[in-house]
């Protein structure tokens, strides 16, 4: 099943809720500020992206910028800060199967459905 990792204030995540709901595929929507992923489910997200932990933070958010921007983070304590404050989480994330895309630009959403 498609899932989409969403952000109703984000229009970027809205236009991507909007891509999957025109395919006509089910999906299930979570709501990500709400159910706060787990670290184990933030690794594995990262991993099905093929991306390093540090390419799935919003870096403009202001929690970055007062908390971790100039700092060195390794890759657990970024996952650790995602964690923390999910707001810093990079979306929508749309996984069907085991692939999985960052909908920036929301077309992207089209290679995985």
């Amino acid at each position: 099943m498609i899932k989409i990792y969403h952000n109703n204030r984000c229009s970027k995540s809205r236009c991507g809720l909007e891509i999957l709901e025109k395919s006509g595929q089910s999906f299930e929507i979570i709501k990500y500020l709400e159910d706060i992923p787990s670290k184990s489910e933030l690794k594995k997200l990262i991993k099905l992206l093929n991306i390093n932990p540090i390419d799935l933070v919003r870096k403009n958010e202001a929690i970055w910028k007062e908390l971790f921007k100039g700092k060195t983070l390794s890759d657990t304590q970024v996952i650790n800060a995602l964690a923390k404050y999910p707001k810093l989480i990079e979306r929508p994330i749309i996984i069907n199967g085991n692939k999985a895309v960052i909908g920036r630009p929301p077309e992207s959403i089209l290679t995985i459905i």
